[in-house]
């Protein structure tokens, strides 16, 4: 069905490529529809606009910046996810989701693999775009810390659940047997959650705690004080 956009290794075709740009400015130009015919206060500004972009560029960028790299996919990168939860934590869970959904499309154009549409589905959209659930927390003490984990724990779910239906075969020969129905969580969570403790360590230095509620009051508003809240 696919065989017009996936080449024989599991990567995209130029036609492929072609659609998977299109689908994505669709799906993001939907996104920001459906989002603005919501109440006049919740549209999203342009400067909203303008720091989502911002945040899926920079998360992008950084992952580039790749720290470690696993054998079958999944990579320890400076701080990527970050930049999603970040949006998410400032703006709600709505735009988050829709941010994590663009980013995620990005990392498929990146560096796809195709097994079949779920999988795909289950490895870069819902697990990207589960980075907005840290939106549910923007209200609570230490939203930042708790979104982080919880949008870093349900990626994981969906790439363990696209492991346990489609990576199994790939499961090393070497691998305890007595592991072996839990290899794609401890694959997945493996980088996941180095990358996570790297980042809580980066966001509890003292100075980039400061700088992040300052470039959050600009973000949110910057003359409303009530906003100043430690992360």
């Amino acid at each position: 069905m696919f065989n017009f956009m996936v080449n024989s290794e599991g990567g995209l075709t130029t036609t492929g490529y072609v659609v998977c740009i299109v689908g994505m400015i669709i799906l993001f130009l939907a996104g920001v529809l459906l989002t603005g015919k919501s109440t006049k206060k919740n549209r999203m500004s342009a400067k909203q606009l303008a720091f989502c972009a911002m945040g899926i560029a920079l998360g992008y960028l950084a992952s580039y910046i790749k720290l470690f790299s696993m054998p079958f996919g999944g990579t320890i990168t400076l701080f990527s996810m970050l930049f999603i939860v970040l949006i998410a934590y400032w703006y709600g869970a709505k735009t988050g989701i829709l941010v994590g959904l663009a980013y995620g499309i990005l990392q498929f154009i990146q560096e796809p693999y195709v097994l079949s549409f779920f999988q795909v589905c289950c490895d870069y959209v819902l697990a990207f775009a589960a980075l907005g659930v840290a939106g549910f927390f923007r209200n609570q003490k230490h939203g930042l810390a708790k979104g982080y984990i919880a949008a870093i724990l349900l990626r994981g779910f969906f790439h363990s659940l696209g492991g346990y239906l489609y990576w199994m075969d790939y499961m090393p020969d070497n691998f305890p047997q007595s592991l072996a129905s839990l290899y794609p969580i401890i694959y997945n969570y493996s980088y996941i959650l180095v990358e996570g403790a790297l980042t809580f360590v980066f966001i509890s230095i003292p100075a980039v705690s400061k700088a992040l509620n300052q470039v959050k009051q600009i973000a949110v508003d910057p003359s409303n004080a009530v906003n100043k809240q430690a992360i």
